[in-house]
């Protein structure tokens, strides 16, 4: 998929008036209403498999709450399969994986993006033990140290039921978003994504119903 492909996927910057940016406010909202008596800080995005939209879903929520004037910072935790930098055309050369390598500091990783208010941490070069890397204690330091610095943390991971990397950053994670693709995640699987996320004792704060209208690749939620 091209850059220019990506790009088009960040519904709520090109079109913040459009009805599928709309939806990612309702969906901001529904957030904040319904998880009022807790402080959601940090907050996972992930799918069952790959290709559900999960990186779109986690790029457009991460615009939604930066044009609610709060100060968010977008992470690609997913180093298998990067796609944030590609959403917004940044460089990849410092990243998460440079960060839980302890060679750089976050803020040389951190990169302002063209949405007032939000920063983005991308993926950086692939490691060869990304599950590892996210379960480490300077993972958990670093995550309490941009909770001070952050109003909002939306992670972007790989899907939950492919490698066991979700599953660590859910048990890091004040709630976790669940983007299922419309027709093509059977309900066992779904379920059974389900249960993972209990075993972990994370937090299933919603679920993104992808693609319900095929001819609106943003779909609706």
């Amino acid at each position: 998929m091209s850059r220019s492909t990506h790009r088009n996927q960040l519904i709520t910057m090109i079109s913040p008036t459009s009805p599928a940016s709309e939806a990612y406010k309702i969906l901001r909202t529904n957030i904040e209403i319904s998880n009022i008596e807790q402080d959601l800080q940090t907050i996972m995005v992930t799918s069952t498999k790959k290709s559900e939209g999960k990186s779109s879903v986690a790029a457009n929520l991460a615009v939604a709450y930066a044009q609610s004037n709060k100060k968010v910072l977008l992470i690609d935790a997913d180093m298998r399969n990067p796609a944030q930098h590609h959403i917004f055309n940044l460089s990849n050369r410092i990243g998460l994986s440079s960060l839980l390598n302890q060679k750089f500091e976050w803020s040389d990783a951190a990169i302002a993006s063209p949405v007032e208010n939000l920063t983005i941490i991308t993926a950086g070069s692939a490691p060869h033990n990304p599950s590892e890397m996210l379960a480490s204690k300077f993972m958990i330091h670093m995550l309490e140290e941009l909770k001070e610095r952050f109003e909002v943390i939306i992670i972007d991971t790989p899907p939950f039921l492919s490698v066991a990397d979700a599953q660590i950053v859910a048990s890091k994670c004040d709630g976790v978003i669940l983007v299922i693709d419309s027709g093509e995640v059977n309900k066992d699987v779904a379920q059974k994504a389900k249960e993972n996320l209990e075993f972990v004792k994370a937090k299933l704060i919603g679920v993104v119903l992808n693609n319900v209208n095929r001819r609106d690749a943003s779909g609706y939620y």
